[in-house]
């Protein structure tokens, strides 16, 4: 592992696939115009529409965001996070809610299948019945060694209120965490930043976590602020409130000398 940049990707995404990923390709070229190599896109970032809307579309959706990923990261010569798209699960009317790796020649490093969704009801009123329409994974997240990026784990959005999720991942030697989300504004003001700060903390690793941010369509908002964190919990980059980027850099040293002074991962008894 290398000392380089990261980038956390901020998107209003709509229900238009094209106009979409339009806007994610502008966005993939700010961060690597800043030096990213490691570029991650939030969840729902092909595709943010009414559930319905989504699975008459998910064919095209997964064919089209899959083919976009694979460019943009042989253009850019890149590793790109695609967040979270759907894609069809044969033999039914529903979807996997899919995060792909894929590095600067194209290959696909890794793939994840959400494995918690979003069944709540939000105080502000407003409820989500994810597995309406997605259907859960039913396999840990991969982890991916890299001799340049380091070791990647994977999850998607509501995961993060899971922390046995990332446990899992530290023990398979996680050092860098990926939460792309799409967080209800309601939520997120209270809980995005603190869970994001405790994943990186408990498991003294970096935390990258694109976002979605505005109003979408209807009355679905979302909290926005993509962040970068360290493995210390503090905040290296916030995107805020409006599209954008989110860059910081991923240190191997600084992650070996909080793993040092603070050993955790050692002390673990179960």
């Amino acid at each position: 592992m290398k000392s380089y940049l990261a980038a956390a990707i901020q998107m209003t995404s709509q229900p238009d696939l094209e106009k979409n990923l339009i806007e994610a390709e502008e966005l993939i070229d700010l961060a690597v115009r800043q030096g990213a190599e490691l570029v991650c896109l939030p969840e729902n970032f092909a595709f943010m529409g009414e559930e319905q809307d989504k699975i008459t579309q998910a064919e095209a959706i997964a064919q089209k965001t899959e083919k976009f990923l694979h460019r943009m990261a042989q253009r850019f010569q890149v590793t790109i996070l695609g967040g979270g798209f759907p894609i069809l699960v044969e033999g039914t009317q529903k979807v996997y809610n899919t995060a792909l790796l894929i590095d600067p020649n194209g290959k696909e490093l890794a793939r994840y299948y959400k494995v918690h969704l979003f069944d709540v009801n939000v105080p502000d009123g407003n409820t989500y019945r994810e597995s309406s329409t997605v259907m859960a994974g039913k396999e840990l997240p991969p982890v991916y060694h890299s001799d340049t990026l380091g070791t990647l784990g994977l999850s998607v959005c509501y995961d993060v209120r899971f922390p046995e999720l990332y446990r899992y991942l530290a023990q398979q030697g996680a050092e860098v965490l990926f939460v792309p989300a799409a967080f209800t504004a309601y939520t997120g003001k209270d809980h995005w930043q603190v869970l994001l700060q405790a994943r990186a903390i408990e498991n003294t690793a970096y935390v990258i976590a694109p976002a979605q941010t505005g109003n979408h369509y209807g009355l679905r908002h979302t909290h926005g602020h993509a962040m970068i964190i360290d493995p210390w919990g503090m905040v290296l980059a916030d995107a805020g409130d409006q599209p954008g980027v989110a860059v910081a850099e991923i240190d191997p040293a600084r992650l070996a000398q909080v793993r040092r002074q603070m050993p955790s991962l050692e002390h673990r008894v179960f």
